[in-house]
């Protein structure tokens, strides 16, 4: 039964360094491969040279133009390319923010994945406090945040945090301090499938 497994938050909240360091691990405990699908390595150079040709702004991924236009065929092609390698019997980790897609349930939805019953689903909310996420955007220095950073107060109005009892297909990780014994429960709860 191969896996689909999905690293999902907003910006700045750790979801592909933590998908990067449960990835190897579930490949040693399981004796699976997993393929690594991240949203900015497929797309990240691709949206850059649309969004210079069109608004002469590279880095802009805020821009009403890009999120009505751009952001769903990435998220489509980043979905499309799970189900090839998921129909080829290969686990696939994914990270992408997906705050649409996990708001709206469809994350749950194997019909709206398009994924069969023979694909074990799961999807992990990468969460931290707020002022912890602004911190790391701005360490990191990723110049396709610099629109949150300059227009943080209108950036966090699209944050949410989805409440246990509303969402119950997600596993919440809070990555602000993100103990050994927190990863090590999330593992878990991977492995079993």
């Amino acid at each position: 039964m191969p896996r689909l497994i999905f690293f999902c938050g907003h910006a700045g909240t750790g979801k592909t360094t933590l998908a990067k360091r449960a990835l190897p691990l579930l490949h040693q405990r399981s004796g699976e491969s997993f393929c690594l699908l991240d949203k900015d390595t497929l797309y990240g150079g691709y949206s850059s040279a649309v969004m210079g040709v069109l608004t002469g702004d590279p880095n802009d991924r805020d821009s009403p133009l890009y999120l009505q236009h751009l952001r769903a065929p990435e998220y489509a092609g980043l979905l499309g390319t799970a189900r090839e390698n998921l129909a080829l019997g290969v686990n696939c980790i994914v990270v992408g923010p997906l705050s649409r897609e996990v708001r709206a349930h469809q994350l749950a939805d194997r019909a709206w994945l398009r994924v069969g019953d023979d694909v074990s689903v799961r999807i992990v909310w990468v969460h931290l406090q707020e002022a912890e996420a602004r911190r790391r955007i701005q360490a990191r220095g990723n110049p396709n945040d610099a629109w949150k950073l300059a227009h943080w107060d209108d950036y966090r109005t699209r944050l949410f945090m989805p409440e246990a009892a509303q969402y119950p297909e997600l596993l919440l990780y809070d990555n602000t301090q993100a103990p050994d014994a927190a990863f090590e429960a999330l593992l878990e709860q991977l492995e079993q499938g």
